[in-house]
């Protein structure tokens, strides 16, 4: 398995949702098991057939955050600066074409969230604005073609 690079929130966030699902939700599905199988013929039984394959999505999705938090390495906020957009900046861009401007914070992928204006390095804008400076005009490459942005501001 591979890195995955994630903020100190982050990384909690990803350890209180496994102890949700360890210590709530599987219990949950536990008891939804059992009530099915008291209910007798389990060849027949579509809650119980329901319940056991929720328990299977349920450890299999345990399984996927334990291993990406044992791959995990904390991001050293104190080590990052706006001199040129890195991970873990805000950054304000203005697109070209039509003035609009937006601001978006640059995260890990395993903590994007479009909701919340995170987006993940990965992404072709993220990767195309990594390693510019304040003032800089980027053009992007995206699914709907090529985009010019200017970069705004750089902030944490």
């Amino acid at each position: 398995m591979a890195i995955t690079f994630m903020t100190k929130d982050g990384y909690r966030k990803k350890m209180e949702e496994i102890a949700y699902l360890e210590n709530v939700k599987r219990p949950e599905i536990s008891r939804a098991i059992a009530e099915a199988r008291d209910k007798g013929d389990l060849s027949e039984n579509a809650e119980y057939d329901a319940a056991k394959e929720a328990q299977g999505m349920l450890e299999m999705k345990i399984s996927q955050l334990k291993d990406l938090v044992a791959n995990a390495r904390i991001i050293d906020e104190s080590k990052l600066n706006t001199d040129e957009i890195q991970i873990m900046n805000r950054v304000k861009i203005k697109n070209l074409a039509n003035n609009m401007v937006v601001e978006y914070t640059i995260v890990t992928d395993s903590e994007a969230n479009l909701k919340e204006k995170k987006i993940a390095a990965s992404t072709p804008i993220a990767q195309g604005l990594l390693g510019h400076k304040k003032g800089d005009v980027v053009e992007i490459n995206v699914p709907q073609g090529l985009m010019r942005f200017e970069i705004v501001d750089i902030s944490f």
